[in-house]
């Protein structure tokens, strides 16, 4: 894993799409995760998707963005959302954003 620069890996079980996201999330490299993730919930049309952030090392605001936009735009076709292994720093700026109060967090690990 590159810790600089945040990637994804998309995988699709049982009609959930988990977005496991490593690495640092910020300004440059938010745009091609948005785009992958995008892509892969309008082919797959998933029940449920879950955005893995455990391996998240830093993020900034626009990875606020960019996980307020997925959620935005899993309701917008009738699909469930969830953050899992939100931790440290990256938990706090949910929190400090109040994003914790409209997505559902699963399985948070303490790092």
């Amino acid at each position: 894993m590159d810790t600089k620069n945040a990637a994804v890996k998309l995988e699709s079980v049982n009609n959930m799409l988990r977005a496991a996201i490593t690495g640092e999330i910020d300004h440059h490299c938010a745009k091609n995760i948005r785009q992958e993730i995008d892509a892969a919930l309008l082919s797959a049309s998933p029940d449920k998707l879950i955005i893995d952030m455990s391996d998240v090392t830093f993020m900034d605001s626009s990875g606020l963005g960019l996980i307020l936009g997925r959620y935005t735009k899993a309701e917008e076709v009738g699909t469930a959302f969830a953050v899992q292994g939100a931790h440290g720093r990256v938990r706090q700026m949910f929190d400090m954003a109040g994003l914790d109060r409209i997505i559902t967090f699963e399985g948070d690990v303490k790092k």
